[in-house]
């Protein structure tokens, strides 16, 4: 907690432990309880760190972490008991670890109903742009996943008409930007060609330019999930697009 206060940052994360799946129900069980004990404890510190004359972000939010595996019972047990200690936002974690995404979407379902309606909810470590849209119908208002970046690196390239890989060969001549509709820099000044011609060269602009393109389309999916919300248009948007932009190409 000192860390995270040393840092300044927005939010602070309260610890946890994410255990392995699969884990025996027991063993979720007494890590659920380690995780609640924790909490207090990095709740407790907070108010003393927030309470220093030197501390750097004295509105620093802290975040509680709710565990429980694929466990239903569980999950809603350790909910409500977190819900009761008034923190700023409330997370979901532990997901996105190898379970098939209809448990991970299970879980969200049976736990959203028991999160503070007034307080932030985050679905750590997802995910695909797919899993984020199944994520915002279930109430989830943050995200976080390293895929955009990780996935750019590799070439693999969201678009609102699916994912490319472009270090495939038929964008060897291909002039046309990674998405026609995109806005980025990326897309504004570079061909698929060009892109996979610097890949092809091992040249470190290759990633700069697809983590950009990359991020900016997380961006932009953001937006228009909140355009959609706002207009009352998100379930033609969620089923237009929920299951197309995790879509190979």
């Amino acid at each position: 907690m000192r860390i995270q206060s040393n840092l300044g940052s927005t939010i602070a994360m309260a610890f946890d432990e994410c255990v392995a799946n699969p884990s025996t129900h027991d063993y979720s069980k007494a890590s659920c309880e380690r995780t609640t004990r924790w909490l207090r404890r990095c709740k407790a510190e907070m108010d003393r760190l927030n309470s220093l004359p030197d501390t750097i972000n004295k509105n620093q939010l802290l975040f509680g972490i709710n565990q429980g595996c694929v466990y239903e019972d569980l999950r809603i047990e350790h909910m409500k008991e977190i819900a009761e200690m008034n923190l700023d936002g409330y997370a979901i974690g532990g997901l996105a670890v190898g379970e098939p995404k209809e448990i991970m979407y299970e879980m969200i379902s049976a736990v959203e109903p028991h999160m503070p309606k007034d307080k932030i909810r985050y679905l750590m470590g997802v995910g695909t742009p797919g899993n984020i849209i199944e994520g915002v119908s279930r109430g989830v208002d943050l995200f976080d996943c390293v895929m955009p970046s990780r996935n750019a690196r590799h070439g693999h390239l969201f678009t609102m008409n699916g994912i490319i890989n472009i270090n495939n060969a038929k964008y060897m001549n291909d002039l046309d930007p990674i998405d026609t509709e995109c806005h980025c820099p990326t897309c504004q000044r570079h061909s698929k060609a060009y892109i996979r011609h610097l890949f092809k060269a091992k040249e470190m602009l290759a990633m700069r330019l697809c983590v950009t393109h990359n991020l900016y389309f997380y961006n932009t999916l953001m937006e228009k999930i909140r355009d959609s919300l706002d207009n009352g248009t998100f379930e033609e948007f969620k089923a237009k697009y929920v299951d197309l932009l995790d879509t190979r190409i």
